[in-house]
């Protein structure tokens, strides 16, 4: 069976046609980020059709056999961003994105003790999650608030677009705060809080499930045999975990991509708030998991890319040619749009601390990387400090098909991590294989063979404890300085 996996990224569309269960062909197109002001980061929904629509235009165009075989369709999407839909389909502004940080003032009222959201969703209220966005457009957009019909995560406005359908899996709506995470189920307090109702969400589904069918007109367009059927599919972190196999109890991963996150799978509802650990419910029936979240990891080195005029790639060649910084380097703070996990704090902002005269770009990349790993140690911490000790993860994301950067999360973290076969396809390839759950029932998702693993180097990670007590100062400096838009004027 030939099934089609769509991931709705940050920085782009990936599709991927999945071949009994191997990895066929694949296609991709870019998308932009809009930031109209400091802490705002939003896309029109319109330009994640077009690349939709670019991708499958590609496979029809390189592999129209194999594409009019598809039998099933399954999506992944970047997690809680609120698509704003009038009584006609509209769109009513531009989606605001995960990493969108003008909603702070908003979370408070979500924490009002009477709501019970911790208890409810397992989570703190951050500006990142969807509902305090609803809240910031009600204060400060009426006018838009007043017409909404409809609130959609991205993959939820993407299927409504392929097949009609209102519908989301519980992996993605748990990053709404308003789902009831152990009950799976839509929490009426926490919509009406927000000025909202179940008439306003689409319709609860597991990711394995069938959700409709491909609108004819699309089924002309790419030319398949048969109208798929489109599968519940999952937010683009359990779309990663069902991509690797991570869907028992125990079973962990780290993503090195635009963000960072590290993954277990757990039996149940585990909430764990005070740390910012996310506690949501997984792709599959009555599976839950816990993670850290970090929102710019492979996105720090892409700013870095662009700060230099280097591409990434060669960028990391020179840190190969480096060796772990020894104190008297530079540090980084990847903090470039705040953090989630352990800080939970929008406002702090990152960058290089201890520069000299003699600091080269290399040691400054240096920095970089370990600065990432050391805030995947400071995750690793928080799970620990949750109940979840991990003994070994696996690895996905563009980031970590860097073998120096694999290397040094390694050592940081003190942890085996495992390259697989098919993790350079990522949330495609989970999305895929729950398409072919939905068309064919199958219950099993097998994890990939291990291509390579990078084992801790002990005189590395015994270094790397002494400079991560070091590097965890920064943030409470950090948090303290003014941005330059509030500091002081010179007398």
């Amino acid at each position: 069976m030939i099934t089609l996996g769509i991931d709705l990224g940050t920085s782009g569309v990936k599709a991927l046609l999945l071949d009994d269960g191997q990895p066929r062909a694949v296609a991709s197109a870019p998308l932009a980020v809009s930031r109209p002001h400091p802490g705002w980061s939003e896309q029109d929904p319109a330009d994640w059709w077009r690349a939709t629509s670019d991708c499958l235009d590609a496979l029809k165009a390189e592999h129209p056999r194999a594409l009019a075989a598809v039998r099933a369709i399954g999506l992944s999407g970047q997690m809680h961003g609120a698509t704003l839909l009038g009584a006609d389909g509209e769109t009513l502004r531009p989606c605001m994105l995960w990493n969108d940080g003008r909603s702070a003032a908003q979370c408070e009222a979500l924490e009002a003790p009477a709501l019970g959201l911790r208890e409810r969703t397992g989570n703190p209220a951050m500006p990142g999650f969807t509902a305090p966005k609803l809240l910031w457009v009600r204060e400060h957009e009426p006018e838009v608030f007043a017409r909404i019909a409809k609130v959609l995560l991205p993959k939820a406005w993407l299927r409504w677009r392929l097949c009609g359908e209102f519908a989301e899996d519980m992996s993605d709506a748990s990053g709404t705060l308003w789902l009831d995470v152990g009950a799976r189920a839509w929490s009426a307090p926490l919509l009406s809080a927000c000025g909202l109702d179940e008439s306003h969400m689409p319709r609860l589904v597991e990711g394995n499930a069938p959700t409709g069918r491909l609108r004819q007109e699309w089924v002309s367009r790419w030319g398949f045999e048969q109208a798929p059927v489109l599968a519940g599919g999952a937010g683009d972190n359990a779309a990663g975990a069902v991509g690797v196999g991570a869907v028992a109890p125990g079973d962990a991963f780290l993503s090195l991509g635009t963000s960072g996150v590290l993954w277990a799978t757990t039996a149940g509802f585990a909430p764990a708030p005070q740390r910012a650990v996310h506690a949501f419910c997984h792709a599959l029936p009555g599976t839950w998991h816990q993670m850290g979240v970090m929102l710019s990891a492979a996105a720090s080195l892409a700013w870095w890319a662009g700060v230099t005029g280097r591409d990434e790639a060669s960028l990391l060649d020179e840190v190969a040619d480096t060796r772990p910084a020894d104190g008297g380097a530079c540090w980084f703070a990847p903090y470039l749009s705040g953090e989630r996990t352990p800080h939970n704090d929008a406002q702090v902002r990152g960058g290089f601390v201890h520069l000299s005269a003699g600091t080269r770009r290399a040691d400054m990349t240096r920095a970089l990387i370990e600065g990432v790993a050391y805030a995947f140690r400071d995750m690793r911490d928080a799970l620990a400090a949750a109940g979840t000790t991990l003994a070994e993860a696996d690895l996905i994301g563009g980031g970590a098909r860097s073998d120096v950067w694999s290397q040094t999360l390694a050592d940081v973290l003190n942890l085996p991590l495992h390259q697989v076969a098919g993790s350079q396809h990522g949330c495609a390839l989970g999305a895929a294989r729950l398409a072919r759950a939905a068309a064919d029932g199958v219950r099993q998702f097998d994890k990939p063979p291990r291509q390579r693993s990078h084992a801790p180097d002990a005189q590395r990670a015994r270094h790397h404890d002494r400079a991560f007590d070091q590097w965890q100062r920064l943030y409470g400096r950090l948090r303290h300085l003014p941005s330059p838009s509030h500091a002081p004027e010179p007398t």
